[in-house]
């Protein structure tokens, strides 16, 4: 099995009327997320990587909605846990964070191997619920940015 590379995206996924779809990780019950992933190789361009998970781990076709990249990105240190799965040495991941827009919420078709549960729920509480400061921080920011 490969490394995974340190380079990943973050997508929310969400409707007009802030509602935002978050899962539930199948490895730590409780740990609720927007879509991840890691890129699958070096050269995959960071918007088909986006849409590519949204699609693995959902169900939902990101034509079907308007994918946008937010000029948004953090880097931050990799779980112990998890840098296993990582070449030795990398310790930090850098995130590329994006948006779905759909017009409502959508049937989700849910990677079992990656999440137990999904719910679509309005954007305040959904950056309360998520486990990852970087994923609560970009549910924050679309909010913030439809009040302005």
């Amino acid at each position: 099995m490969s490394s995974k590379l340190p380079v990943s995206v973050l997508v929310v996924v969400h409707t007009a009327a802030l509602e935002v779809l978050l899962l539930e990780r199948a490895s730590r019950a409780g740990f609720w997320q927007s879509v991840t992933g890691s890129l699958d190789r070096m050269d995959e361009p960071l918007a088909s990587a986006a849409a590519r998970e949204v699609r693995e781990e959902t169900g939902i076709d990101a034509p079907d909605g308007t994918l946008e990249r937010w000029p948004l990105a953090n880097t931050f240190e990799i779980y112990a846990r998890w840098r296993h799965r990582f070449a030795p040495g990398v310790t930090y991941n850098t995130e590329h964070v994006f948006g779905l827009r759909l017009a409502r919420p959508r049937p989700v078709t849910l990677a079992r191997a990656e999440h137990v549960a999904f719910e679509w729920l309005p954007w305040r509480e959904a950056a309360r619920k998520c486990f990852s400061w970087s994923n609560r921080d970009a549910i924050l920011t679309l909010g913030e940015k439809s009040l302005c």
